[in-house]
């Protein structure tokens, strides 16, 4: 039987992992809400420093002694049964729950509660749903999986109306979520590792829509066939959006500048809502906006004021995010990491200024350059130069049939000029020595590739580096 959270209330709760894009804000939101919080990871990072500022204990290591003494147990799905912490808490017999189960229990008796889902997008709507809600005054209580300056990190405890939460489908996590409103961005292949096949995927979707009460809302993109399906399946009031006809909400009278950022007025079966001039570039960031606006509306939020956060809205860190300019290159990185998301973040890359386009991509678990293989292969063609890292392993071990190598024929057979750097400082070493000023480089994939940003950043210019 799970534990529930409240049963711990002022005792201590350890987090396996406190350094994750996930946990590094629940662990916080979790010492607010009153409990005793320690931590451990496998690195040390600046999310870890972080939490030691907020007076969270974090151990470098995982070591049975490290959960001696708590209460609970905290682990996300990528922490195996085999981690020395988990071993120990079980032979110990202190009860462990798994991250999602956790946030899930978190939105239990919130009026309304939004979880956002789809393969891709999800840290960007619910970071732009979270800051119109919060500019808005309905104080809500908010965990996405990426860092967002407006909220002063990831995480946000409100009060008791309203919830908000990126909604992972990664091993089904999003199943233990207990929304009102059910947000579902697109459908497309990924974590092959747990799902069968794209149709498992989209089952796992219908569930989650499903966990929404009787009376709760689906709120999906209507041009996506798999979304519209799960829509109709779920027998839950819908809301469609999106440019097809169809849709309830349309972006009418619509224009992209020249570096591809978005201006329309948001209709609602035909009844204008408001006017939107993105800040953040890119198709995908316009439908990003329409789900936002869509929910607010549901959520009935004043739609001038969700207007007025979307106009001004610079988006989630990692999310084509500019980290440095060095010598003369502009420098930035963004979390995509399957081949959809590659495509869209060279798209709007390409839309800005810039003499050659350099892409520096760190593939993200073996199985996924396995079974996305040939897609990462096609994802790469707006770039000039693709730089490749080694593969990072994450929570998998090496199986010896997949290197990062083995994706340069099939790209060199497309005309991409790829080259296998295969650590971050080879990168940079090969980067400092071929670009150029007015080059701009965008780092991908949603490992630790940010720390190559870091390093070169701080290491300047050249010339400084140097002097």
């Amino acid at each position: 039987m799970t534990a529930h959270i409240r049963d711990f209330q002022g005792k201590r709760v350890h987090f396996i992992g406190a350094g994750g894009s996930s946990m590094s804000g629940l662990a916080p939101l979790m010492k607010k809400l009153g409990y005793c919080v320690t931590g451990s990871d496998r690195d040390r990072s600046h999310k870890t420093d972080a939490l030691e500022q907020k007076g969270i204990p974090v151990a470098i290591g995982h070591r049975p002694e490290n959960v001696r003494g708590a209460d609970l147990v905290v682990y996300t799905a990528a922490i195996a049964p085999e981690n020395p912490e988990r071993v120990e808490a079980k032979r110990l017999g202190i009860p462990e729950i798994e991250r999602s189960a956790l946030i899930g229990q978190l939105m239990e008796g919130y009026k309304n509660a939004v979880a956002v889902s789809g393969t891709h997008g999800k840290t960007t709507t619910t970071a732009m749903l979270s800051q119109a809600m919060v500019e808005s005054g309905v104080k809500p209580t908010v965990h996405i999986g990426g860092e967002l300056d407006a909220l002063g990190g990831s995480t946000l405890l409100g009060e008791k109306d309203f919830f908000v939460v990126e909604a992972c489908e990664f091993n089904a996590s999003f199943l233990k979520f207990l929304p009102t409103v059910a947000v579902i961005l697109n459908i497309d292949e990924d974590h092959l590792d747990f799902y069968k096949d794209i149709d498992d995927i989209e089952r796992a979707f219908l569930e989650f829509a499903r966990r929404t009460p009787e009376d709760g809302w689906c709120v999906g993109w209507g041009d996506d066939e798999r979304v519209t399906r799960v829509m109709r399946l779920a027998a839950r009031k819908t809301r469609s959006y999106g440019l097809g006809s169809g849709n309830d909400l349309r972006p009418e009278n619509l224009t992209y500048d020249p570096e591809g950022r978005a201006r329309f007025t948001a209709a609602l079966n035909g009844k204008p809502l408001c006017r939107v001039q993105m800040t953040v570039p890119g198709e995908h960031n316009m439908l990003n906006a329409l789900a936002v606006i869509a929910v607010a509306d549901i959520l009935k939020l004043p739609m001038d004021q969700v207007a007025a956060t979307l106009s001004r809205y610079t988006g989630a860190h990692r999310r084509f995010e500019l980290t440095s300019v060095t010598d003369g290159v502009k420098v930035y990185q963004d979390y995509g990491h399957n081949p959809a998301e590659i495509k869209n973040a060279l798209r709007i890359a390409k839309l800005q200024p810039h003499k050659r386009l350099w892409a520096v991509w760190q593939p993200h678990t073996y199985s996924r350059t396995k079974k996305l293989f040939s897609g990462f292969v096609e994802a790469f063609d707006d770039a000039d130069l693709v730089l490749i890292t080694d593969i990072c392993a994450a929570r998998e071990k090496d199986p010896g049939d997949i290197r990062s190598e083995m994706l340069l024929p099939p790209l060199h057979a497309r005309g991409v000029d790829a080259t296998v750097t295969p650590t971050f400082d080879d990168t940079e070493e090969y980067l400092r020595a071929h670009w150029q000023p007015g080059d701009l480089v965008i780092t991908l994939g949603c490992g630790n590739i940010d720390l190559l940003n870091e390093q070169i950043a701080l290491h300047g210019d050249t010339a400084k580096a140097r002097g």
